[in-house]
């Protein structure tokens, strides 16, 4: 039985007047004859006297309604709840991070947390080479995640930082002393890519098939987490790009970072799905923008 129609009806019951419930209901009037002529058809019997110029309930009617109407109430209720509930900020919020949680993550934990006291962020570490598994399995409710994000079932929010790119390798390689290389150098050099599913333009962000002048450059493999990339670069077997702040995090005696000027920065925003969007992660996503802000100042930052 359609919630829809036993609505119509008490609304119907409670006004005696077809144009007054259907006001009530944003309907129609005919919409409304609809479908109390529908749940008459379901029950079997007329609920309804109806006249050009008074409407009242049958002996079924009545009998209907005073069954219909603790349930009727009772159910009114509790969508009410739902719906207040769900405009609330309040709760678990489960929250992906690639790689690192750095002070972009946990300063916009901090002051989501501080906005909401209600609220909680529990922080769980998403593989670099799949990013959304996680978030569709709905073992998580957002992600940082790198922009753009090109899958139809997901949202994303504004981009949160805007920073360039290091080159991770061995000391032990001829680059690991360089204050700074051009983009094209990476010809010389054979990077660590990412496994699969990591969208393909994380894949080529990651480790680019080519200089931006066309040069050809080398695949020394792929893996799955940054951490298992860092230590192939620390034996010597590839280099990998990584972004600055991630780099920073990372500072180990076996490895140097160096800059790369040339190449596209790396953006990094929030992400959810679509179908699950709730107050909390809009929340969330506004309290991370801010916090942006807050740190890199009015425009992103390097």
């Amino acid at each position: 039985m359609e919630f829809r129609e036993l609505e119509c009806f008490v609304v119907l019951s409670e006004e005696l007047h077809f144009a007054r419930a259907a006001e009530r209901l944003y309907l129609s009037p005919g919409r409304v004859s609809q479908l109390i002529a529908a749940l008459e058809t379901r029950i079997g019997g007329r609920l309804l006297e109806r006249t050009s110029r008074r409407v009242r309930l049958t002996k079924l009617g009545e009998s209907f309604l005073a069954d219909l109407r603790p349930s009727y109430d009772g159910l009114t209720k509790a969508v009410v709840r739902a719906k207040s509930a769900a405009r609330e900020v309040t709760g678990l919020l489960r929250v992906g991070f690639l790689a690192t949680p750095t002070d972009l993550v946990t300063g916009s934990v901090q002051r989501f947390e501080g906005l909401y006291p209600g609220s909680a962020v529990e922080l769980v570490e998403i593989p670099l080479s799949d990013p959304f598994s996680k978030l569709r399995a709905r073992q998580v409710d957002v992600v940082f995640t790198l922009l753009p994000v090109e899958e139809a079932d997901l949202v994303t929010g504004a981009g949160l930082n805007r920073v360039p790119m290091r080159l991770g390798v061995s000391v032990r390689h001829p680059l690991a002393a360089r204050r700074g290389i051009d983009a094209e150098e990476l010809a010389s050099v054979a990077l660590i890519g990412l496994d699969e599913p990591a969208p393909r333009r994380w894949r080529e962000h990651i480790a680019p098939s080519a200089t931006p002048s066309g040069r050809p450059i080398a695949l020394a493999g792929t893996v799955a987490t940054s951490q298992e990339g860092l230590t192939q670069v620390a034996l010597n077997r590839g280099a990998m790009l990584i972004c600055t702040p991630t780099a920073v995090a990372h500072v180990r005696p076996d490895v140097a970072f160096v800059p790369v000027t040339g190449l596209p920065d790396s953006v990094l925003g929030l992400a959810w799905r679509k179908s699950s969007e709730t107050a909390a992660i809009r929340a969330f996503n506004d309290a991370a923008e801010r916090h942006s802000v807050q740190v890199a100042g009015p425009h992103l930052a390097a």
